[in-house]
């Protein structure tokens, strides 16, 4: 350790108190979030962008370290991908949704609560925090039931069932594990496969996944990490908060549009379950929850009541 000789060069100077006003200005922020719980769905670009990745792990680790209680919910659609293709495993979507059978939902499981959940569990150990991975099996964490949707048929316009083999959704939510494991100074890193009353596995949309948790534990925030800015208006420009009244209009209209819809009603429904805040996130951004949570006004869309 070099010895206090005062002889710091000017520039070190600038750039220390650059930091030492980074730190003044995420103090209040720091006290608003202390002891709060912050539900983060983590995926889509800034998961496989492995800068990115260490960047999120280490945001996370912070967050831990300064009194906040981070609980991660990932995805891993394009892993999920590449392992059918390397067994030959033919995938079909529909309305965004894969549809599972048995013999897929096995490698589902083994994707994202094997190798997706303890990459990005141990990314986080990497930074400096202790983090354990998880899936809705566990603890009976996420009770599921099969995923009931209807479709319109083009031709006939008849309405008819749409069966999407072992897609679930999430029934309820146990929170006693993760309480154990925040209070225990721990991170909760959960995969989203949940388990039926019978026993079977059911493959659950990470997005549905993070709003229930997040509206179970009664979290100040749910972060959601896109691949977009967030809610755009008609001009393209970011809107940076959306009331219930004001997403359901925006629906209604088409300007919320495509994937958005069912990130936008998520939030809505963690929202109506008591969640303070969730927020549509460029997950692309460098230290995107950071900058969200400990500067003025965020960055993203906030859906609020």
């Amino acid at each position: 350790m070099n010895p206090r000789d005062g002889s710091m060069h000017p520039d070190a100077i600038a750039k220390a108190a650059a930091q030492a006003s980074t730190l003044a200005h995420a103090l209040p922020y720091l006290r608003r979030y202390a002891g709060a719980t912050v539900v983060v769905k983590y995926g889509g670009h800034a998961m496989g962008d492995e800068t990115l990745a260490v960047m999120f792990a280490s945001d996370i680790a912070l967050l831990k370290q300064v009194g906040i209680n981070p609980v991660v919910i990932h995805g891993g659609g394009p892993q999920i991908n590449d392992m059918l293709k390397r067994l030959a495993i033919q995938s079909t979507f529909i309305d965004g949704l894969r549809v599972t059978d048995e013999a897929m939902v096995e490698v589902v499981e083994m994707v994202l609560a094997g190798t997706v959940n303890k990459h990005v569990a141990g990314l986080i150990n990497r930074a400096g925090a202790l983090a354990v991975g998880i899936c809705g099996k566990d603890g009976g964490l996420i009770r599921a039931r099969k995923l009931q949707r209807t479709v319109i048929d083009p031709d006939s316009h008849i309405e008819r069932a749409l069966d999407l083999g072992f897609v679930g959704e999430p029934e309820h939510i146990d929170v006693r594990l993760i309480h154990a494991l925040t209070g225990a100074g721990l991170i909760p890193v959960i995969a989203p496969v949940g388990v039926g009353a019978d026993g079977q596995t059911y493959n659950i949309n990470a997005d549905t996944v993070a709003g229930a948790i997040a509206g179970a534990l009664g979290a100040m925030r749910l972060l959601m990490l896109t691949d977009v800015a967030g809610v755009l208006d008609t001009s393209k420009a970011l809107i940076p908060e959306l009331t219930l009244d004001q997403a359901a209009a925006g629906i209604a209209s088409g300007m919320i549009s495509g994937g958005m819809i069912p990130k936008v009603e998520c939030c809505a429904d963690a929202v109506r379950q008591g969640v303070g805040g969730a927020v549509i996130l460029d997950g692309r951004i460098p230290h995107v929850c950071l900058l969200e949570l400990f500067t003025e006004g965020g960055i993203g869309t906030m859906v609020v009541t």
